[in-house]
């Protein structure tokens, strides 16, 4: 199985395109659908299987969702409706697709940075523990420990003093404060620092659309181990969704 259509899941867009998952690269154009807002379980399954329909789709499926999944059902809706807490995802999209995986969005975006980008060189059980953050609106994680992903980290959430780490180092902060890139770089060292005396980190690779303006803040980071920029762009999370289908029912 190498050929598998990847979905990953926003509250304003569903991004999606085929993708080879031997070489990471995408076979068909990366499209992304407009959803209804709020983004409701029923809008999504129908949105899937449009889509799949449209592109005469039979094969296997990956789908990157923005929360918590634990054994397929949704425990948590970021930027999408309450309606998907407590839904299993899996179950519902196993009825139209024979092959079909649920990842979390950050954490899809990470196995496609470990595999074909930033942290080939750490994918390994010797690569030591890597973290990728993604800076938007709030933060995503995905955390690596030999290669293995530690699924479901929610360190965008990790309170740092009386605020969470989002709400001072998110990309929309920079946007919402006003601040340059070194104003906004000092906060980002505040929770980079913090993360890396919690876990003893080999790498941080910093994703999210920010990241395409690395070179720009760059020189201001300062934390005890390397910080790359993520290498897989916008196709990330498409790219992640589809490999862990392709791990989950390697043969």
């Amino acid at each position: 199985m190498s050929s598998i259509l990847g979905f990953d899941i926003g509250g304003s867009s569903i991004k999606s395109a085929i993708v080879d998952t031997t070489s990471g690269r995408l076979t068909s154009e990366l499209s992304s659908i407009v959803p209804p807002s709020p983004l409701t379980s029923n809008d999504l399954i129908s949105a899937i299987k449009n889509h799949a329909a449209s592109l005469e789709w039979r094969g296997p499926v990956g789908v990157g969702y923005p929360g918590v999944l634990i054994r397929g059902e949704a425990r948590s809706a970021a930027h999408v409706d309450a309606s998907f807490i407590g839904f299993n995802l899996q179950e519902a999209l196993s009825r139209p697709f024979d092959q079909v995986s649920v990842i979390n969005d950050a954490d899809a975006a990470g196995l496609a940075e470990m595999a074909f980008g930033a942290g080939q060189e750490h994918n390994r059980v010797d690569g030591g523990t890597v973290l990728l953050i993604t800076l938007g609106t709030g933060i995503g994680s995905a955390l690596f420990s030999g290669g293995r992903l530690f699924p479901n980290t929610e360190f965008g959430h990790m309170m740092i003093g009386d605020r969470e780490a989002e709400e001072i180092a998110a990309a929309s902060v920079k946007t919402r404060d006003d601040l340059d890139f070194k104003e906004w770089t000092d906060q980002l060292n505040i929770v980079l620092r913090e993360m890396h005396r919690l876990m003893t980190l080999d790498l941080i690779i910093i994703g999210g659309g920010v990241s395409e303006n690395f070179g720009q803040f760059k020189d201001y980071i300062d934390v005890e181990c390397p910080v790359k920029p993520a290498a897989m762009g916008p196709s990330a999370g498409v790219i992640g969704a589809a490999l862990k289908t392709a791990l989950d029912h390697k043969k």
